[in-house]
């Protein structure tokens, strides 16, 4: 047998009236068990108790569930219902009526009056005032419910109202406090607000919901703008201070905004939740102030639930406030508190209470008003949006006095023309409200972007392009189910009115969206007519084209036998040009082999003639012997041996000094080589020894018949920019970026003088023929002659800046040729009277190397652009330019009987040319490449 219900006094109001009346009627049912009723219902064993026991009013479901299970009458008992929410509701507001002032807020903020029962966040106000004292813009972040806006008012407003109350944190009287909510055109509305007041002092701004930046506000500029005037509050001079108060989950959003995250980093204040100590003073102080008591155990109850729930002040402040209302004479009890529905079902049961009294038009309108103020989150949690006055009522008779009972049960706030909801928590707190939001999400989202478009195409005098168009029009249109009806005067014409449910949209939402329907239609009535006309038109081109197809047919036929006689004629051409370039390949393939097989080549591209084809075969049979591959990683120097037989090249990357047989064009020994790249080389005069210096001023000694090294000695001490050795390989002179240049004994590595004069990098340098006197360039604009022997200084010859890139003695001594690269040109000096005695036109590209022929008539010189040039040194004319080379010639060298000129390039190569013979057919005027080198291909 199940245990005894407390007996019921149905006289201690309406609730338990109610209780009373169920159990009667379970009584008259047989009293079946609460087990056994839940077998017939659809709630729990415990629900249906808990319906009876008289502590709070049953919902209306449970409640006919209930009597569903006793057999009873549902209509009846429905009305029954329905009754007791209406007394219970008055007997709730008997004590507003009659003139007590209740302690408790509800769901509604704290205001600056309210300071005096506003308790539990002295170190938090504290705290506030400290960073406002410290900046002009703080931030306050925290989570719905946190009471950001009762601080923001009854803590910071009503403490800067009166400064000297608290002398270590008061600040100086304010010239003026305005508060604002951002809405949905912060700057147009709010923006005025941002001009300091005409009396002396800071003038305060307290931004309150600022998250409705991005909730509400849908216009970039806008948002940006109103952002830019925050946090342009920060300057001293704009005499402002901007407290601003943020839902803690749009902190992300902030930081988005860079000079926004910079003050928040400088000046933010997080709200956490209060302590039970802070608890306790909201909850028995406000009470104390009116004179009131409350219970230890409902303390205690309060302190408990509220610490796991730090978002929850709101369902705090209202549960007190409707345990007030049910209040025995001056105190506030437990069992008023479990009547009230607890900090979980106060708002619920209040909002439930007040929707059950409303008539089935006014709850319908109650719905409508309430979906209105709420913007549904994508991504985010959904929040309240105020709305106009004007919005709500919509041509709605009932809406008044909906909004007037929502009011009264400070489920809404009424500011002047404004509709708001209490609180964000009536939408987390309210089931039927929620469960309004999840079932109609979609349509919501459609409805508040419509209110937005409609409100714009209203301020720009309905123009027609911000009508809605395309998918927004369809979603707009399938949401709220348009019916037949007429078109506002201006459109001039029936077409479907989208009025689904004169409820839902405002007027100038229907007009809108009307409006957008009859731009729709107009512009696919004229998208008809353009395909109609199309489609004539492509028919006539239809016919067109098949008259213009047939003349083409035969004006293609015609073309084509012409193409075939003109293709014969070019084939005939290209026929000729090939035996006339196969016989060219023929006659040069003696002397110039490489043009011989490029012509070759070109012939056998021409046309495939027998002519081409033996001419090709001829030029693969011969081989390309005037091509060294010296090294991989470009060829930095070149020297003849004495004897004009051996040529030694230095690679710039394999670390190696290849010494080659001439006749032959093969290599005759490998010479381990400096880690650095080699910059010059050097015979001595008996030919028995070779020397190599590298960048970095080092160098090394070889014995040419054994390849083993001799000697190695250290270098410049810096880096190095131009090495040079004398003609006999006794001395090498290194030219650093410093401007110095020394000289070294290459026998015994010996400094035998340090050159000093030039302020700029030394850039070339060269000795006499016969060693004596040496030859320096320099960026600093001039080049300088000095005794190889005591190092004194000699000559000095002024070119401009910049330039003297290379220089070579003539055989003679007498002459200095000086490359310079700003006048690009080289010019020929007496080196006697320090006087340009001729100028030779430079090449294209910079010229790196040069060097006199031994007669001293030709100069060759190498340049970036991979050519070799020749010069007529008595008359400055151009003999000729030697191609070959892939990249920048980096050396050059005579041989000692001038009748062989090596160039070393970037690209790997050596190639050896022969200066003194004259080109012939099909090359430059001057000379000509040299007779190939047996071994060696291209």
């Amino acid at each position: 047998m199940g245990r005894r219900e407390k007996p019921v006094d149905p006289g201690a109001g309406p609730v338990q009236r109610f209780a009373y009346e169920l159990r009667k009627l379970r009584l008259e049912a047989g009293s079946p068990t609460y087990r056994a009723m839940a077998e017939r219902a659809d709630y729990s064993a415990a629900v249906l108790s808990q319906a009876a026991a008289g502590e709070k009013l049953p919902s209306l479901p449970v409640a006919l569930a209930y009597v569903t299970a006793c057999g009873g009458d549902t209509g009846h008992w429905q009305r029954r219902w329905h009754e007791a929410v209406r007394e219970d509701a008055a007997r709730a507001l008997e004590a507003e009526e009659d003139g007590a002032v209740a302690p408790y807020r509800g769901l509604a903020r704290f205001e600056p009056d309210d300071h005096t029962r506003y308790f539990g966040r002295r170190r938090l106000t504290e705290e506030l005032l400290r960073r406002v004292r410290e900046h002009r813009v703080v931030a306050v972040f925290g989570p719905s419910g946190s009471g950001k806006s009762s601080l923001l008012r009854a803590g910071l407003i009503a403490r800067l109202r009166q400064p000297a109350a608290d002398p270590p944190l008061s600040l100086s009287p304010p010239a003026a406090i305005r508060v604002l909510t951002p809405g949905a055109r912060p700057e147009r509305d709010a923006g005025r607000l941002f001009s300091p007041a005409g009396t002396p002092g800071d003038t305060w701004l307290v931004v309150d919901q600022f998250e409705e930046v991005f909730t509400l506000c849908a216009d970039p500029d806008e948002r940006n703008a109103f952002l830019r005037r925050v946090v342009t509050a920060g300057d001293p001079a704009s005499r402002l201070r901007v407290v601003l108060g943020v839902r803690a989950d749009f902190y992300g959003r902030c930081l988005a905004h860079r000079e926004l995250a910079d003050v928040i980093h400088e000046a933010s204040l997080p709200i956490g939740p209060m302590s039970p100590q802070e608890l306790r003073e909201a909850i028995v102080k406000p009470a104390a102030a009116e004179g009131l008591i409350v219970e230890r155990s409902l303390t205690a109850r309060l302190v408990e639930e509220m610490a796991e729930e730090p978002g929850s002040l709101p369902l705090l402040s209202h549960v007190l406030l409707e345990t007030w209302r049910r209040r025995r004479g001056r105190t506030l009890t437990l069992q008023a508190y479990e009547a009230a529905g607890g900090v979980h079902g106060a708002v619920a049961q209040t909002a439930e209470q007040l929707y059950g009294r409303l008539s089935p038009r006014q709850a319908g309108t109650a719905r409508r008003m309430l979906l209105r103020l709420i913007t549904p989150g994508e991504g985010a949690a959904d929040t309240r949006r105020p709305a106009a006055r004007a919005e709500l009522d919509a041509g709605d008779p009932a809406a008044a006095q909906v909004v007037e009972q929502l009011a009264r049960a400070r489920l809404i706030t009424v500011d002047q023309d404004t509709v708001d909801l209490a609180h964000e928590a009536l939408i987390t707190s309210w089931p039927r409200l929620r469960g309004w939001i999840e079932e109609d999400r979609g349509r919501l989202i459609v409805h508040r972007r419509l209110t937005e478009a409609a409100g714009l195409w209203d301020e720009l005098d309905r123009d027609p392009g911000a009508l809605y168009r395309g998918t927004r029009l369809d979603a707009a249109e399938e949401a709220f189910a348009p019916e037949e009806g007429s078109l506002p005067e201006e459109t001039g014409g029936s077409v479907p009115s989208p009025g689904g449910t004169s409820d839902e949209l405002t007027p100038l939402e229907r007009a809108f969206l009307t409006a957008s329907v009859a731009a729709r239609d107009r512009e696919r009535r004229a998208a008809a007519r353009t395909t109609r006309r199309l489609r004539q038109s492509a028919a006539t081109l239809s016919v067109l084209l098949a008259l213009a197809l047939a003349a083409g047919l035969v004006a293609w036929d015609q073309f084509r036998t012409s193409e075939r006689q003109r293709d014969a004629a070019v084939a005939a051409q290209r026929i000729s040009l090939s035996r006339q370039l196969a016989a060219q390949s023929s006659a040069l393939m003696g002397d110039w082999p490489d043009l011989s097989s490029l012509l070759a080549v070109h012939a056998y591209r021409t046309a495939p003639t027998k002519e081409a084809v033996a001419g090709l075969f001829s030029a693969v049979d011969v081989p390309l012997r005037r091509r060294l591959d010296a090294h991989s990683g470009g060829v930095r120097a070149v020297a003849f041996s004495p004897d004009g037989r051996t040529l030694a090249t230095g690679g710039g990357h394999d670390v190696t000094v290849r010494l080659w047989n001439m006749p032959a064009g093969t290599v005759r020994a490998v010479l381990p080589a400096p880690a650095e790249n080699l910059a010059a080389l050097s015979f001595s005069a008996d030919g028995r020894t070779l020397a190599g210096s590298t960048g970095g001023g080092a160098w090394r000694l070889w014995d040419v018949a054994t390849g083993r090294t001799r000697a190695t000695f250290g270098g410049h001490g810096g880096p190095v920019a131009a090495t040079a050795f004398s003609r006999d390989g006794r001395t090498l002179a290194a030219g650093g970026t410093d401007g110095t240049v020394r000289l070294w004994n290459t026998a015994t590595g010996a400094l035998t003088a340090t050159l000093r004069g030039h302020t700029g990098k030394v850039v070339s340098v060269a000795f006499a023929p016969d060693g004596r006197s040496v030859a320096t360039g320099s960026l600093d604009g001039t080049v300088r002659l000095w005794d190889a022997a005591t190092g004194a200084a000699g000559a000095r010859l002024e070119t401009p800046a910049g330039s003297n890139r290379a220089v070579a003695f003539g055989p003679d001594g007498r002459t200095l040729a000086i490359y310079g690269s700003d006048e690009a040109a080289i010019k020929l000096w007496d080196v006697a009277t320090g006087k340009a005695r001729t100028t030779l036109a430079g090449p294209a590209g910079y010229v790196i190397a040069m060097a006199f022929g031994p007669s001293g008539r030709i100069l060759g010189g190498g340049s970036d652009d991979g050519t070799v040039r020749l010069w007529d040194v008595a008359t400055g004319a151009n003999l000729g330019t030697l191609p070959g080379h892939a990249r920048r010639v980096s050396s050059v060298a005579f041989s000692p009987d001038g009748h062989t000129m090596a160039s070393g390039s970037d690209d790997g190569t050596v190639r050896p040319h022969h200066p003194d013979r004259p080109l012939r057919a099909g090359g430059r005027r001057g000379v000509r490449p040299g007779r190939p080198y047996a071994g060696q291909r291209q």
